[in-house]
């Protein structure tokens, strides 16, 4: 019996220990980092800070967008071996949920280009041929986004784009 009374107090001693080794390194390592906040001083000694990066510069006010929620449903005729582009302005981190369909496959590059950009970026988001798509997309950056297509064929082709989400309309860049 003696035995299993020393062996309780050995682990409650020992699960005590450990509970209080836990909340010093919460309190002097992982605040610190995680929080910003640094009680003890120890972050600063071990200069931990440096380990918590800097905090991002996206605002909430900044993810909202400043277009209203809409669904438009539009036919384009992409004339006989030429192409075009539809776009539409969307706020950063917006969401486009489109759907479009055609007679023939078109190729068409599904991109968008940063607001204020004056080198001529853009940034693919799907290449293909297609004569169907739907999907929805987060845009990375603020600006137009949209696609260009191309009809290869000798007659003209038609597409209908149905979309929904906070954007704006610009309709065809030539």
């Amino acid at each position: 019996m003696v035995t299993n009374v020393n062996e309780n107090k050995s682990i409650i001693k020992n699960s005590l220990l450990a509970i209080v080794i836990a909340i010093s390194i919460f309190y002097s390592i992982i605040y610190p980092i995680e929080f910003g906040k640094d009680p003890l001083g120890t972050g600063e000694l071990f200069g931990l800070p440096v380990l918590a990066g800097t905090p991002t510069t996206d605002k909430v006010d900044d993810l909202k967008s400043i277009y209203e929620f809409r669904k438009d449903s539009v036919e384009i005729l992409v004339p006989a071996n030429r192409g075009l582009e539809y776009k539409f302005k969307l706020s950063k981190y917006s969401n486009l949920t489109y759907q479009w369909a055609s007679e023939e496959p078109l190729y068409f590059d599904f991109h968008g280009e940063p607001k204020g950009d004056t080198t001529g970026y853009f940034e693919s988001y799907t290449i293909a041929t297609s004569n169907k798509m739907e999907g929805s997309m987060t845009v990375p950056f603020e600006g137009v986004h949209g696609w260009y297509w191309k009809n290869t064929t000798d007659e003209e082709v038609l597409v209908t784009l149905t979309t929904q989400g906070n954007y704006e309309v610009v309709g065809f860049i030539h």
